[in-house]
């Protein structure tokens, strides 16, 4: 959902950068998951507001600067059993990210290794070996995602 960039202030903010659709969703959830390399805890959001271009939270027990600046470089989850159901033409960025990708032709393009946005459209990285694919997520070139088969299939060739 995002990733602690920093204390802010001097009394145990700190800054955040979302990687959610709109920032400030993230304080629909009153129990944020930090960690880094698996590790992950528990804390629960006291307060919070936009400033600039991140976000600024005050957690539970993280009361000062030294505090905040520890939790540096966290990622910031929330669980999948407290998000909304997404409609039947949208996913969860995290359920893409694995999926095969296949052209109309069934030639296999890679595997989504992640995505990004940049306003006019998300774009799917797709990783074959050394290949790096980058691929607009829009319906004109993604067809279809089933993510039982765990693939994509998109209108895209090899030499793109």
């Amino acid at each position: 959902m995002g990733y602690v960039s920093g204390p802010f202030g001097i009394r145990g903010w700190i800054n955040v950068v979302a990687d959610t659709e709109y920032a400030d969703s993230l304080f629909d959830y009153r129990t944020w998951w930090l960690g880094r390399d698996g590790n992950w805890k528990p804390y629960t959001l006291i307060e919070g507001g936009v400033h600039t271009k991140k976000l600024a939270a005050q957690l539970e027990n993280v009361n000062d600067r030294d505090q905040a600046f520890a939790l540096k470089g966290c990622e910031i989850a929330i669980p999948r059993s407290e998000m909304p159901e997404p409609d039947d033409d949208e996913y969860y960025w995290v359920d893409l990210i694995g999926l095969e990708v296949r052209n109309t032709q069934e030639e296999r393009l890679g595997v989504v290794e992640r995505l990004f946005a940049t306003g006019a459209n998300d774009v799917l990285v797709i990783k074959d070996g050394e290949t790096e694919r980058l691929l607009p997520f829009v319906a004109a070139i993604v067809l279809k995602v089933d993510r039982d088969a765990k693939l994509i299939t998109v209108d895209w060739g090899l030499d793109y």
